[in-house]
């Protein structure tokens, strides 16, 4: 159930049909126009955007963060931490429409674990009184924010896809076949934003100062052991402009990578899978496209031996382009495809690779 102090809309993506609450005349993005001006200005949007980084490298997928917060209006800060992120906050301060970065450079918060990533996190948010705290819908932003909204006394707003006001926000419901539009009156909103629906801002035209942060010094009650990371020299699956994906139909990894990897080579695409496909041991779980793996949204998605459960296509239709080779026509994934072959993977997929070889 949604909490009293939000009112939601639901409009079912299919049928089109939908159920308003109806509000009060009175009341206009949490203000009451009978108090005029100036009792709107004392409560000034600012907004607090958490960058991520790596080993000293701003991930430039979490700029979407920024890019939605432009949409809020009012000053824009952004916010990093980590060991030797001098470079990355410099690198963040070029992003056009950001007045400040806010850096915490200490090792403490190099993997961003949320057991001392979140306390620090909102006391820089307590300190700099922002009213929207936005972090992309990755495995950082899910992990950190619950904890945050949690300190702050706040309900958390995820995987957001538009923002209609400073208090009204647009999100995908049971895997996408409906959409809530929620409307919340939480002091500090807590949003996690979905990056496909928002670009990443470019760096460039910015000169944000860079400032230090609070660092409360949490120590946290996890430890880090270790990552095994998945390396490919080919684009990443998250921001790649070209996704080609194999399912169940390919039968076993051999036959995944002996199809799927030359024709992503031939494309320049990334490669992604279904869950059929990664609980079948085809292919590595980072590569999982769907409502519980990464959500794409590329110019080309080609789907191999897919049969388009709804599942997977949360994940991806809302790619520009989606084609798809399956043997059975009546597979779904036809269904939202702009373009679909009938036929045998085996065949029709080295064929088009040597085909796109040769172009």
């Amino acid at each position: 159930m949604f909490s009293a102090a939000r009112r939601t809309a639901l409009r079912g993506a299919a049928a089109g049909s939908s159920l308003l609450r109806p509000c009060s005349a009175s009341v206009v993005n949490g203000f009451s126009p009978s108090l005029g001006p100036a009792a709107a200005l004392r409560r000034l949007l600012s907004s607090l955007a958490v960058l991520e980084q790596r080993d000293g490298k701003l991930n430039h997928g979490s700029l979407s963060a920024i890019t939605a917060a432009k949409k809020l209006g009012g000053p824009i800060h952004a916010f990093v931490a980590g060991g030797n992120i001098k470079s990355v906050a410099e690198e963040a301060a070029k992003v056009d429409g950001v007045e400040k970065i806010i850096a915490v450079d200490n090792a403490a918060y190099e993997r961003g674990l949320p057991e001392n990533y979140a306390p620090l996190l909102v006391e820089n948010i307590k300190k700099g009184g922002y009213t929207h705290v936005l972090v992309g819908h990755t495995a950082f932003g899910k992990g950190l924010f619950p904890r945050v909204a949690a300190l702050l006394d706040s309900q958390q707003i995820s995987d957001i896809t538009a923002i209609e006001s400073e208090n009204t926000f647009v999100r995908p419901i049971y895997a996408g076949n409906a959409i809530a539009t929620v409307e919340s009156s939480d002091a500090i909103k807590i949003i996690t934003i979905r990056g496909t629906a928002f670009a990443a801002a470019e760096v460039a035209g910015g000169s944000a100062a860079v400032e230090d942060g609070v660092d409360p010094k949490v120590e946290s009650t996890t430890e880090w052991v270790s990552e095994d990371l998945a390396k490919s020299d080919r684009p990443d699956l998250a921001t790649a402009g070209r996704v080609v994906s194999g399912g169940r139909g390919l039968k076993s990894k051999a036959d995944f990578d002996k199809v799927m990897l030359p024709l992503a080579d031939a494309l320049g695409a990334a490669v992604g899978a279904s869950r059929a496909a990664v609980d079948s041991g085809y292919a590595d779980n980072s590569l999982q496209v769907g409502q519980t793996g990464k959500v794409v949204a590329p110019q080309l998605y080609l789907a191999v031996g897919i049969s388009g459960a709804i599942q997977h296509l949360a994940g991806m239709k809302d790619s520009k382009v989606i084609a798809a080779i399956n043997k059975d026509p009546d597979a779904p994934i036809f269904q939202v495809a702009d373009v679909g072959l009938v036929g045998d993977l085996f065949e029709k997929v080295p064929e088009l690779t040597e085909k796109l070889k040769s172009a």
